[in-house]
């Protein structure tokens, strides 16, 4: 099999393993009100799906077709400055994305104003968003520390190690033997943002996808984006439980006073990322020279 195929077949079984299979065994497991079931057994579900229909997988996969398992997940532990170069980044992508969000749904808005069929088209993202946020709030919401605990664990521990090592170790791995890693880095976030649902998300998280991918391929780690993954959903539930609810509903942005200012704030972040890329690149190699010198 050629590693482009390998890389779509694995994306194939994934999707229909783990969004097909899994939400029919969920039907089989908690009937049709899912709103009723049990929410610890719905976690550990989640945690038994990720494992099951990602992790699992994508480690088989890796076997069968390149036998070295290690080298196409990418098992190389980092050095600590190496670290601190992408948690750099993660500071600076961040604040970029929730600012591209805000002008995001602003223009959103203001279209589906002028234009009906913006208006139908944004109806319709409007419930699956819903439904989205929703689902992910009952995972994440608690009543104690043990409780918050384990939500840590179920939506951020998991997803980053499961998603990380089927993302950017199998499927961006095998891209690279045949396109550029440029292109592999790209095409695999796509595929992260769609397998993701979530509708006004959808480029941000292409965004958060090709900067893990590209921490993958020049670090020759996947400890690296699986660290900058459990970041990144470590702060979206730590803000769930200090602002609660609220900052999981698509936010006000009927007010144009603030475009102004989050418009400012977009192209500030981007800039700033920008500079932080080329000075990576530029200065990578001398990083790992250091790291072999000690």
């Amino acid at each position: 099999m050629s590693p482009i195929a390998a890389a779509f077949t694995g994306l194939v079984v994934v999707f229909v393993l783990y969004q097909i299979g899994g939400s029919i065994l969920t039907l089989l497991i908690f009937g049709l009100d899912i709103k009723s079931a049990n929410v610890n057994a719905m976690r550990l579900m989640t945690i038994g799906g990720q494992i099951m229909f990602i992790l699992l997988p994508a480690l088989v996969f890796a076997k069968l077709v390149y036998e070295d398992v290690g080298t196409i997940i990418r098992f190389k532990l980092p050095s600590f400055k190496e670290i601190i170069v992408f948690v750099v980044g993660m500071i600076l992508i961040t604040p970029l994305l929730q600012t591209y969000l805000y002008v995001q749904n602003f223009l959103i808005n203001l279209l589906a104003e002028k234009y009906v069929v913006v208006e139908r088209i944004k109806s319709i993202l409007d419930q699956l968003d819903k439904l989205v946020t929703e689902t992910y709030s009952d995972l994440i919401r608690s009543e104690t520390v043990f409780e918050a605990s384990f939500i840590v664990i179920v939506v951020a521990v998991v997803p980053s190690i499961c998603e990380e090592v089927f993302f950017r170790g199998y499927v961006q791995k095998s891209f690279e033997f045949r396109i550029k890693p440029v292109w592999a880095a790209l095409v695999t976030a796509i595929f992260f943002a769609l397998y993701h649902f979530n509708p006004y998300g959808l480029i941000a998280l292409f965004a958060l996808g090709f900067f893990f991918g590209y921490s993958a391929y020049i670090s020759g780690s996947i400890f690296i984006p699986l660290l900058l993954h459990f970041l990144n959903n470590f702060i979206a539930v730590m803000t769930y439980f200090i602002l609660g609810e609220e900052e999981f509903i698509q936010a006000d942005v009927s007010d144009p006073s603030q475009i102004g200012t989050n418009l400012f704030l977009f192209v500030f972040f981007l800039m700033l990322f920008m500079v932080y890329i080329y000075l990576v690149n530029r200065n990578y190699d001398k990083i790992k020279q250091r790291k072999e010198l000690l």
